[in-house]
């Protein structure tokens, strides 16, 4: 059966990396198609970082409200509407959502929506020429199947990553859901188990604590955001255990399920009698805690199954993160960026490699991708950021990393919100900034200007204390705790 179509280059996935990647190759002047399963802007714009900002944002004035009241200047009582916010979250979500298809249809990109297979690798024995295949499978609005035949001459997988989930630990539709299901209640619960104290563990279980939900947060590692320094872990537990947050570290999860009847309530939890659905939680130690819902945050697994990477020859990792070389390729005229390569789950990171693969696919560029120094952030109403490794890692490493800090208590911005709670750490290696950590109200607005500081990518090199006069910090903003720290005595890591 001959090809309906044939295209320079197929996208697969349309989120953030395959929607850029779409764009870039179509200003190339190639002929481009995105064929995408779950609905155009992927994870970031459907089921993670819009929402849950829209979400956060929505309710920011609740904690900037508390800290007035404790400083005796401010009183009075927020009400938030959740239906109300979910409505206006998804009409968000679906008009830019439109706009997207509306942009790439206008640049010239054909979109199919569908379920995407390679059926057919570019034949090996042709240097640069012959096509690759493969079959879009779509659903019609009477349930039945049409399959679309495609032909590609460049091949780019951007299919991202679901929630991940392990034996005994797996949503299971009724109290104990994953992110995707827990961003779409319209009633608070009462009480929310949060298993994974990482970004979206953090960022989920800090809006439903304004919406007067309780909650207990479970890590299995030694400390909250474990992929950060470790005072920012420390930080944020002090922060968040004063605010009524019951907070288990370094203990393991045994299972977590709906228990539907017969459970009364134990330790850490608030029973119901028996009367509901609720989410037990088991330590391997045998404790147990209980909550109206369970969140289910431990991490992502790649979205590789069915999409036919075995055709290419493709090599799969652990759960079947996508192997790639260093140039991003997984295969002959064909690249994997974004979260299914594993690389960094980060939707500026897909954006990036992005541009690069589409780059490196035209000719503009044959040197190997260098990601640079990656920013990122945990938000809510106590943010998290990050560029570049931590001393810790630099340590690891062979370094002999040196540090200078400032404190957010003696910045005038902080003192003005009453949120003087968190420090900016900098990193340095011979003379120049290597990284650069924060944690504390507004600091993930720093993040740009912290990865200037380290350094981009290939050889920009960091800033020295020299450079730190060079430019002007303006008074008073939350940018001069950088200039602080970066001028603060330095003391080894």
């Amino acid at each position: 059966m001959t090809p309906s179509a044939r295209y320079d280059m197929i996208i697969l996935g349309g989120g953030p990396g395959g929607s850029r990647a779409a764009f870039d190759a179509a200003a190339r002047g190639l002929s481009v198609a995105l064929v995408d399963r779950d609905g155009l802007g992927g994870t970031c714009l459907n089921r993670g970082c819009i929402p849950t900002k829209l979400l956060l944002g929505a309710t920011a004035a609740l904690p900037l409200l508390e800290a007035q009241k404790k400083l005796k200047g401010a009183d009075g009582h927020i009400a938030f509407d959740l239906p109300a916010l979910q409505q206006r979250k998804d009409r968000y979500v679906k008009g830019t959502r439109q706009a997207l298809e509306k942009r790439l249809k206008a640049a010239g990109i054909a979109v199919y929506a569908g379920e995407g297979r390679v059926t057919a690798a570019p034949p090996a024995d042709i240097a640069g020429d012959g096509d690759g295949e493969l079959t879009v499978t779509a659903v019609q609005p009477d349930g039945a199947t049409q399959e679309t035949r495609l032909a590609w001459g460049t091949l780019i997988v951007a299919t991202g990553s679901t929630p991940a989930s392990f034996p005994g630990l797996a949503a299971d539709g009724a109290a104990v859901l994953d992110s995707t299901a827990l961003l779409d209640v319209t009633e608070a619960p009462e009480s929310l188990i949060v298993v994974g104290g990482g970004a979206i563990g953090l960022e989920m279980a800090d809006f439903f604590s304004r919406l007067g939900t309780r909650i207990t947060i479970v890590e299995g590692m030694g400390r909250l955001a474990p992929t950060e320094d470790p005072e920012v872990g420390d930080t944020l537990r002090k922060v968040y255990a004063r605010e009524g947050w019951a907070i288990h570290t370094g203990r393991k999860v045994a299972s977590l399920a709906t228990v539907h009847e017969g459970h009364e309530g134990r330790e850490g939890g608030d029973g119901d009698g028996g009367t509901g659905g609720r989410a037990v939680l088991r330590f391997e130690d045998g404790e147990e805690l209980s909550a109206s819902k369970a969140l289910l945050a431990v991490g992502r697994r790649p979205a590789s199954a069915g999409i036919g990477l075995d055709v290419l020859g493709a090599t799969l990792r652990g759960p079947g993160w996508v192997q790639t070389d260093e140039c991003l390729r997984a295969a002959p005229r064909v690249y994997a960026i974004g979260d299914v390569n594993g690389r960094t789950l980060l939707a500026h990171a897909a954006d990036h490699q992005a541009r690069y693969a589409v780059r490196h696919a035209c000719g503009a560029t044959a040197t190997a991708y260098d990601a640079g120094v990656m920013p990122a952030c945990i938000y809510g109403h106590l943010e998290a950021m990050r560029v570049g490794p931590t001393a810790e890692e630099l340590k690891n490493a062979g370094f002999s990393p040196r540090v200078s800090r400032s404190m957010l208590i003696a910045n005038p911005i902080a003192q003005a919100y009453g949120t003087t709670q968190g420090f900016i750490k900098i990193v340095w290696v011979d003379g120049r900034i290597r990284g650069v950590t924060a944690v504390g109200h507004g600091v993930s607005h720093l993040v740009t200007l912290a990865a200037v500081l380290a350094g981009g990518s290939g050889a920009a090199p960091g800033w020295t204390v020299h450079d730190a006069g060079s430019v002007i910090f303006a008074h008073p903003t939350l940018d001069e705790a950088l200039e602080a720290a970066m001028e603060a005595p330095q003391e080894s890591a």
